[in-house]
């Protein structure tokens, strides 16, 4: 879809990822493998899809691995660039730091954190046509205690920010996805951290600024914990979540070449299989997450749970819930359940950790 090359795109995405430790520790969130392609790639494929040309990544932690996988962009038909931050500035600090690389008088702005499903051409086409200052994704959800909610009047215009609350007067939150005009990063103050929503988005509400919502209930998730990165992961493999960067048959399980799957091995629950990882002979996989190179046992069970690059799940091992480090082992019969973490290169002992008697 042409048309949009003139709005910019900003990605922030300095986060640590330390909810999802300990796969950040050897990269940062948006590059760990989602549906077997780095998370950002999704993303950056819904923007080249929307005719969107120029993008520009805020980033600060691991920020070298970026360019190293991406480049110039070319590859994805986009022209990307790269602004580190020093020091941490915040959402709204991140979006002012990289206005010198901004060249569109609209900016459309990204949490690098957020999988979606939402068409980017539709809130674009919201803030044309009610000529807003800023342009605001706000997705319903069943239940919005969790999140900043932002009620709307009858024309969709932001009345409100809210903060967390028991008891939501909207199911609309923040998605994490903005457009600004240009001169309303201009104003964001520089050189400190700024949160954008609760200080600048505040602030232009209280100036008069209009402010639009585009309202929808398109696929979204934020892929911060362990449990949130499992289901969005195994959404894209199973084609509950839309990805541009994901074309062919959706499934219960995505298998990368070159990766070995035994006999009678059962992957199921939009479980991916990465590139040279190995499944023994019986083993069950419901809504895994194979890193490439990492091994499943035979007769091993592992359901909701990442393991890591090169990590060993021994024989009859049960991983449920869990985080297994990169390089880590886990013994013949262990069981891991219930949010179980697994630093990188530990070694658990056959039968060394168990919930249940040793049968």
């Amino acid at each position: 879809m042409a048309g949009n090359a003139d709005t910019d795109a900003v990605i922030l995405v300095g986060g640590q990822g330390t909810r999802l430790r300990p796969l950040t520790l050897s990269a940062p969130k948006p590059m760990l493998p989602t549906a077997g392609l780095p998370f950002l790639t999704h993303l950056l494929a819904r923007i080249a899809a929307a005719g969107i040309t120029h993008v520009v990544l805020g980033t600060s932690f691991k920020a070298e691995v970026f360019e190293e996988h991406f480049g110039d962009g070319s590859d994805l038909g986009l022209e990307l660039e790269y602004v580190t931050e020093t020091e941490p500035l915040g959402t709204g600090g991140g979006i002012r730091n990289v206005l010198p690389k901004l060249r569109a008088d609209n900016v459309m702005v990204f949490n690098g954190d957020v999988l979606g499903g939402t068409d980017l051409g539709e809130v674009l086409g919201t803030h044309e046509s009610s000529n807003a200052d800023v342009t605001l994704h706000l997705v319903r959800v069943s239940d919005p205690r969790a999140f900043g909610c932002v009620p709307t009047d009858a024309d969709g215009r932001v009345t409100a920010f809210l903060e967390k609350t028991q008891d939501p007067p909207t199911d609309q939150i923040n998605a994490g996805c903005y457009v600004f005009r240009r001169e309303y990063i201009e104003k964001i103050p520089s050189g400190r951290p700024v949160s954008v929503e609760r200080e600048v988005f505040p602030a232009l509400l209280a100036e008069g600024a209009h402010i639009q919502g585009h309202v929808d209930t398109s696929y979204w998730r934020d892929m911060g914990t362990p449990e949130d990165f499992v289901r969005g992961s195994a959404d894209l493999v199973r084609g509950i979540a839309p990805s541009p960067a994901l074309p062919g048959q959706r499934g219960e399980s995505l298998v990368h070449a070159g990766a070995g799957v035994a006999p009678g091995a059962l992957l199921i629950g939009g479980t991916v299989v990465g590139r040279g990882a190995e499944v023994g002979a019986g083993a069950r996989l419901d809504g895994a997450v194979l890193f490439d190179g990492a091994v499943v046992e035979a007769g091993a069970t592992v359901e909701r749970s990442i393991i890591g690059f090169g990590a060993i799940i021994g024989p009859r091992a049960l991983v449920r819930d869990g985080v297994i480090g990169d390089g880590a082992r886990v013994g013949a019969r262990c069981e891991l359940l219930r949010g179980a973490r697994v630093w990188p290169g530990v070694e658990i002992p056959d039968g060394g950790i168990r919930f249940s008697t040793d049968v």
